[in-house]
C-alpha cells in the first residue's frame, strides 16, 4: 500500500490544485483508516544505582546556593532568534493542557502546581541552572531537560526559557577553539577540584537530549514558537548521528557516545529507561530525514529481551547486547553498571505508560500488563516494594523509594486503577509536605513524583490530529509528501 501511494504521488502532475487535493485525500484516508483499524496515533507533536546513586537511607546535607554561574560569553548563537518566543513568556497562569486538566482531580492539580512552584524555588536558580542538592550542588543535563518538560506541561514559558538557555550556554560541547561540536549537552557540570564551576564530563546522556528535544517540540506548539522546533530538529539530527547504532539490521537508541557504550565486542551497553517510543513517534513527524519509527520497534523488542533476563520479568537499569548475534545478556559482575531493577528502571513504567495513554499503543499495554504482574503481586501481599530487585526477584535492599511508587502509580492507573489509588494514598500522600516529596534535597524524587501524578489524557495542544500515521503508511512518508507539496 505504501509503495502504491508513493507511486501515485510521484505521478501527479505539477498542478498545485491537484497536488493539494491529493494530499487532502491521503490525510483523510489515513485518518479514516486509523479510526477503523485503531493503530497507533503518532503525534506531530551511574554507577551502582543510577547517576547519581540515590538511596532513601543515605544521609542528606542541605547545601547553600552557589552564585549564578553562567558561561554567557560562549552563548549559543541560535538563542538570538528566540526573542519572539520570549515576548510570549509574560505573566501566565500555571495550568495543564486543556484535556489533561479535565481528567485530573482538583486535589491533584493543586499538588502539581504547588510542587512545581516549590521545586522552582528550591532547585532552580534565577539564571535557570537546576541544582542537584544531593550531590555537591552539581547540575546534570537530565535535570535541565526535566525542568523544561515540566515547565511546558504546566505552562511556565519563563522557566522553560531560563532552564533551556542556561543549558545551551553552559552544557554545549565545544572544541579547543570554543566552537560547538554538536547540539548535545555535556551531562555533568559542577565545581572542579580547582574551584572553578564548569563542565566536569564532556560525554552526553542521550535521555536528557531526548527529553529536551521532546520538550522543545511541545513548547513550539503550546506557545506558538517555531524557533523552538528548529532547535529541536538540530538536536534530533545530532542524536540520530551520535546516539543510534545498528546491530543485525536493527537500529537502537544508545545511552551516550558510541565510543563510551559501544566499544566492547563482548557486549554493547543499553539503558532500557532511555527508550521513549512516544517521543520517537513525535520525532518521526517533525524530522522525516531520519527513520525514528525504527526506534519505536527496536525499543519494544529490546524491552522484551531485557525483561526476559529477569526471572520475574522486570526491566533493568543497564543491560548488554551481543553485537555478533543481537542477544541480550547481563553485564559482567565486575562491571560498574549493573543489570538489575532499580532507580533507572523505574522510568520504564512512565515512558511506556505514556505511549499507551497518548497513542493507544497495544505493545505498551501488553508490556505493562505482563511485566507489572510481579510488582502487583508483591504489593498485594506485602503492601511495599523494595527499591532494588535482582534478576532472581530477590530484594537487594531493605528500603523503598518514593520515585518508584510515583512511576508505578502512573502505570497502574492504566493497568489496575485500584492499585494505583492504594499506592497514592499509602506511599505518595504521606511523604508530601508543602510542595516537597521526601525531603528538600531529593532532586530526582521531586521530578519522578511529579511526572507520576500527571493525568493520562493526551493534551490537544500537543497533538496534531489532522495527520495520522499508520503502520503501513509511516509518518516519515506522510511528512515527506506534505513538505514536497508545501514547497511547490
Amino acid at each position: 500500500m505504501t509503495k502504491l501511494l508513493l507511486r501515485l504521488s510521484r505521478s501527479i502532475v505539477q498542478n498545485r490544485t491537484k497536488q493539494r487535493l491529493w494530499l487532502g485525500f491521503i490525510s483523510s484516508f489515513a485518518a479514516l483508516m486509523s479510526i477503523l483499524i485503531n493503530p497507533v496515533l503518532a503525534a506531530d507533536h551511574s554507577a551502582n544505582n543510577r547517576s547519581p546513586g540515590y538511596s532513601p537511607s543515605s544521609p542528606h546535607q542541605v547545601q547553600v546556593d552557589r552564585p549564578n554561574v553562567s558561561n554567557s560569553d560562549s552563548a549559543s548563537p541560535d538563542l538570538n532568534n528566540l526573542s519572539a518566543c520570549r515576548s510570549n513568556a509574560g505573566s501566565v497562569a500555571l495550568s495543564l493542557p486543556s484535556v489533561a486538566s479535565s481528567e485530573i482531580s482538583p486535589e491533584n492539580l493543586a499538588i502539581l502546581v504547588e510542587s512545581w512552584i516549590a521545586y522552582r524555588n528550591r532547585f532552580i536558580q534565577g539564571d535557570g541552572r537546576v541544582i542537584d542538592r544531593e550531590d555537591n550542588d552539581r547540575t546534570v543535563s537530565e535535570g535541565q531537560a526535566y525542568a523544561m518538560l515540566r515547565a511546558v506541561m504546566i505552562n511556565d514559558p519563563d522557566t522553560f526559557d531560563r532552564t533551556f538557555t542556561w543549558a545551551e550556554n553552559n552544557l554545549r560541547r565545544r572544541d579547543e577553539a570554543g566552537a560547538p561540536t554538536d547540539s548535545l549537552w555535556a551531562w555533568k557540570w559542577g565545581q572542579h577540584s580547582s574551584g572553578e564551576w564548569r563542565i566536569l564530563d564532556e560525554n552526553f546522556a542521550s535521555d536528557a537530549d531526548l527529553d529536551a528535544a521532546y520538550a522543545l517540540i511541545l513548547a513550539a506548539r503550546r506557545w506558538d514558537c517555531s524557533q523552538y522546533l528548529d532547535l529541536a530538529r538540530e538536536k534530533l539530527n545530532d542524536l540520530w548521528e551520535l546516539s543510534t547504532g545498528t546491530i543485525r539490521r536493527r537500529q537502537y537508541f544508545i545511552p551516550g557516545p558510541k565510543e563510551a557504550f559501544w566499544n566492547d565486542d563482548d557486549g554493547y551497553i543499553l539503558n532500557p529507561s532511555y527508550f521513549a517510543p512516544y517521543a520517537f513517534r513525535l520525532f518521526a513527524q517533525v524530522d522525516p530525514d531520519h527513520r525514528w519509527m525504527r526506534l519505536v520497534n527496536s525499543s519494544y523488542d529490546a524491552l522484551a529481551q531485557d525483561a526476559a533476563l529477569s526471572e520475574v520479568g522486570l526491566p533493568s537499569d543497564w543491560v548488554a547486547i551481543n553485537p555478533r548475534n543481537g542477544r541480550f545478556q547481563p553485564l559482567p559482575a565486575t562491571h560498574p553498571l549493573i543489570t538489575r531493577y532499580g532507580f533507572d528502571a523505574y522510568r520504564v513504567w512512565w515512558r511506556i505508560a505514556w505511549d499507551a495513554a497518548w497513542f493507544q499503543e497495544r505493545k505498551a499495554d501488553r508490556f505493562l500488563h505482563r511485566h507489572l504482574s510481579y510488582l502487583e503481586e508483591l504489593w498485594q501481599t506485602e503492601q511495599q516494594i523494595p527499591a532494588q530487585i535482582d534478576l532472581t526477584g530477590a530484594a537487594i535492599v531493605d528500603y523503598e523509594a518514593t520515585s518508584q511508587y510515583a512511576m508505578l502509580h502512573y502505570a497502574f492507573e492504566q493497568v489496575n486503577p485500584d492499585v494505583a489509588e492504594q499506592i497514592y494514598q499509602q506511599k505518595l500522600v504521606p511523604v508530601y509536605n508543602n510542595g516537597i516529596w521526601d525531603n528538600d534535597t531529593a532532586y530526582y524524587t521531586q521530578n519522578l513524583a511529579w511526572f507520576g501524578l500527571l493525568p493520562a489524557a493526551a493534551p490537544n495542544e500537543f497533538l496534531h490530529t489532522e495527520a495520522r500515521c499508520l503502520r503501513w503508511f509511516p509518518c516519515h512518508l506522510f511528512s515527506s509528501i506534505t513538505r514536497s507539496v508545501n514547497a511547490s
